[in-house]
């Protein structure tokens, strides 16, 4: 404990997070949700946590269009070590399933333009039974560093959660400390609200650039429902805090995966896009349907997500199943992104009509309204004037108003 208080004392000496990342929420692409802990390489090796799983995924990014559109990231998640550290207490990749080492890994990552991220966990074992981080905080901060990693993600299995007020925010300074930028990802305060307590988002911001703070996603439209209405109860407002640099993780995009219907798919983009959250798919990029490519790759969604101001949205209304969110795309809040959703999964669509000023669009000179899927122009509306929408049952109708005056 006295270690970690020292280690503490030292990282306010400097700046906690100094690393000018995310900027704009991270894109890309991440194993866990798809690909889980799935070490069987020998009869499933497309499937496998592998170097030749990344390889894939990497050129598909490159190939598939993603990149061009800022999905840079090509994360490894848990499972990807020996079991054992190496004699003198370096983290070593599977011999069998990475056989060049994460360093030959980054490179060839490197070289398709591309970047690429890590798996930790701050306690004594990963979640999946690996070595984890307890103890050797700033060697695995310059092991990481010495591959050429470009984000960290670390989780907090196996860890007292009182340590973690120590022990993030001193991984946070070994990995300044490399003198290399590296992506912070913290699971920090989803372990902190697992523990029945809010957690102190604006020191988390300080130390973090991005951070889960609530379950992982699985492959299910309860799934996302679940983390929609916990971003929208906003305990703890963390939403605030949210903004170039740091950022709530909600987690993975499944869309693409096997649990979502189209309308659901459209939800997740829709909202994710308002949330300002990190867009990291957890697909087969080789495998995904043409209208599902779209999704992915639509452009209000992208424009929405990536606004440079990075301002969090939040739920403005809620009526039983009927939900309204809006997402400032200015710091005067003169435009903005904004969300009907319709969480019935029961009977058909329901037909909204709503003034721009119940979304808080007061600027008398009218906005230019647009459909944020289809790019659709829907007309110059002045806030007394209805936005007509039908919304099908556990589906969205995604806008975007723009001031221009």
């Amino acid at each position: 404990m006295k270690l970690l208080l020292l280690l503490v004392a030292l990282a306010q000496l400097a700046f906690a997070l100094d690393n000018g990342l995310a900027l704009t929420p991270p894109m890309g692409w991440l194993s866990w949700q798809r690909y889980r802990c799935n070490i069987d390489c020998f009869n499933d090796p497309d499937n496998c946590i592998s170097e030749k799983l990344y390889m894939r995924m990497a050129q598909l990014l490159v190939s598939e269009g993603y990149s061009k559109l800022g999905y840079t990231y090509v994360n490894i998640d848990d499972c990807w070590m020996e079991m054992e550290r190496d004699p003198n207490g370096t983290l070593v990749a599977d011999r069998k399933r990475f056989p060049h080492g994460i360093k030959w890994l980054a490179d060839y990552v490197h070289s398709l333009g591309l970047k690429l991220g890590i798996y930790e966990d701050f306690g004594t074992f990963t979640c999946g039974g690996y070595p984890g981080s307890m103890f050797y905080l700033q060697k695995d901060a310059e092991t990481f560093a010495s591959w050429g990693i470009d984000m960290v993600k670390l989780d907090g299995c196996y860890a007292d959660i009182s340590d973690m007020d120590f022990g993030y925010p001193a991984m946070s300074f070994f990995l300044n400390q490399t003198g290399r930028p590296m992506l912070y990802s913290c699971s920090w305060p989803a372990y902190v609200v697992f523990n029945g307590q809010v957690p102190d988002y604006k020191k988390i911001a300080s130390y973090c650039n991005i951070w889960r703070n609530y379950a992982d996603i699985q492959d299910s439209w309860d799934s996302v429902k679940d983390i929609i209405q916990f971003y929208g109860n906003d305990t703890g407002s963390f939403s605030l805090v949210a903004g170039p640099g740091n950022f709530n993780d909600p987690d993975m995009i499944i869309v693409g995966d096997y649990g979502l219907s189209y309308d659901q798919q459209q939800v997740q983009m829709a909202m994710w896009a308002i949330m300002a959250a990190p867009l990291l798919m957890s697909i087969d990029l080789g495998n995904v349907k043409p209208e599902t490519k779209r999704l992915l790759q639509n452009d209000g969604v992208i424009r929405v997500n990536q606004e440079f101001h990075g301002i969090q949205g939040r739920r403005i209304i809620k009526d039983n199943t009927f939900e309204v969110w809006f997402k400032p795309m200015s710091v005067d809040a003169k435009g903005g992104a904004f969300a009907f959703l319709n969480l019935n999964d029961a009977g058909g669509p329901i037909q909204v009509q709503m003034p721009l000023s119940k979304l808080g669009l007061m600027e008398g000179e009218g906005y230019n309204v647009t459909e944020g899927f289809t790019g659709k122009f829907i007309g110059t509306l002045k806030p007394h004037d209805l936005i007509n929408a039908s919304i099908n049952p556990t589906g969205v109708w995604f806008g975007i108003a723009y001031f221009d005056c």
